[in-house]
């Protein structure tokens, strides 16, 4: 696996019980995964002999970012290096472009957007959709609200093309909330549809997550879970995908992003389903047959645990654990530090306000926002 983040340390997790060899490549040993996992090779993911030297002796080669540059991805696949996702499926979660494109080609619904030109170009796309505010987003690189903007005026447009990269405008959605529609699908087209989530986000930063999503009708539902579905066959997706969604006040889906590996909406799987999402991606990138994707508990709230001034995580476990015994806490090993994701906790249960006020709990407590 590509990438010694938190994702990388869960689907290593999610392998050990299958016997699967995991071979890491990881900016430095002190990355989350690289803790963890035996064999690992510290380089630079963005060099490509790095890669090759890396990818040489691998059945499968998969990532837990999208951040490999496209021509090295093309350069191991002619190689004859398995790539799952494939270079020609992860373009479309690199590159918002590219990804606007090829759904606009397939009729996924997506919010009115276009590739502008400068501050100017910014004015008339605003003039096209009925006025400001909208949102700017740099094509490529773009992760937990970082590279986009929220823009109510033409001279509040020129942040984003001081980077030199293209810059993708979009219509502000009027959205109740934001969902998310998590699939697997295997090389052999074989593929299994998560119940879709309701997720919360604070600063652009996922703070928690609920399975189901609630009160969500059955059609939409089944619409999310279909479009998600269709949008892996489409893309030839191998692997975990996520497609983060806006629920309109029109009753409408419109699909914001996309995710080709194991994403933070789906953290609740761990605990909440038959079948994590970890162990599907595992499943699904070497070729066997996928797990039950089907909720243990009636409703599974995740939600995420952020650095704050209060690192004795010891102290803290002893309450959460005394207080919850069926909380499930995963840490991720990092240092902590303010507004960083060091874990997450799940809860679950019948009642979705007691589950909800027991994740919310754990991970105020954790952070230390609260200390009782």
């Amino acid at each position: 696996m590509v990438g010694g983040g938190q994702l990388a340390r869960m689907t290593h997790e999610a392998g050990i019980p299958l016997g699967i060899r995991f071979k890491l490549l990881s900016d430095t040993p002190q990355d989350s995964a690289a803790q963890v996992v035996s064999d690992v090779v510290v380089g630079d993911y963005r060099d490509l002999d790095t890669l090759r030297e890396f990818a040489r002796g691998c059945d499968v080669v998969t990532f837990d970012h999208e951040h490999v540059p496209t021509e090295h991805l093309a350069a191991l696949e002619a190689d004859g290096v398995v790539i799952r996702p494939g270079r020609e499926a992860l373009t479309h979660a690199q590159d918002k472009g590219v990804m606007r494109a090829k759904l606009s080609e397939i009729g996924a619904p997506c919010p009115r957007h276009r590739i502008v030109s400068g501050p100017a170009d910014v004015a008339a796309f605003a003039e096209e959709v009925g006025g400001f505010p909208v949102i700017l987003k740099t094509v490529r690189g773009g992760y937990d609200g970082k590279g986009v903007w929220f823009v109510r005026t033409p001279q509040e447009a020129g942040d984003p093309f001081r980077a030199g990269v293209p810059v993708l405008a979009e219509e502000k959605v009027d959205f109740v909330r934001e969902l998310a529609a998590n699939i697997v699908r295997s090389p052999h087209g074989q593929a299994v549809a998560y119940p879709v989530v309701e997720s919360v986000q604070v600063d652009g930063v996922c703070d928690t997550v609920i399975a189901p999503a609630p009160g969500l009708s059955d059609e939409l539902s089944g619409q999310a879970q279909e479009l998600a579905l269709r949008i892996a066959g489409e893309l030839g997706v191998v692997g975990h995908l996520a497609v983060e969604l806006f629920e309109t006040r029109d009753g409408r889906i419109l699909v914001n992003e996309l995710a080709m590996r194991p994403h933070n909406s789906g953290h609740w799987t761990q605990d909440g389903a038959i079948t994590s999402q970890f162990a599907n991606h595992v499943r699904a990138v070497l070729d066997l047959p996928l797990g039950d994707p089907r909720p243990r508990a009636k409703w599974t709230v995740m939600c995420n645990v952020l650095g704050g001034d209060y690192p004795d995580m010891y102290q803290a476990y002893l309450h959460c654990m005394a207080r919850d015994p069926q909380l499930k806490i995963h840490m991720y090993g990092k240092d902590v530090k303010p507004g960083r994701k060091v874990g997450h906790v799940n809860t679950y249960g019948d009642d979705l306000d007691e589950v909800r006020e027991r994740a919310r709990h754990a991970a105020d407590y954790l952070r230390g926002t609260i200390t009782e």
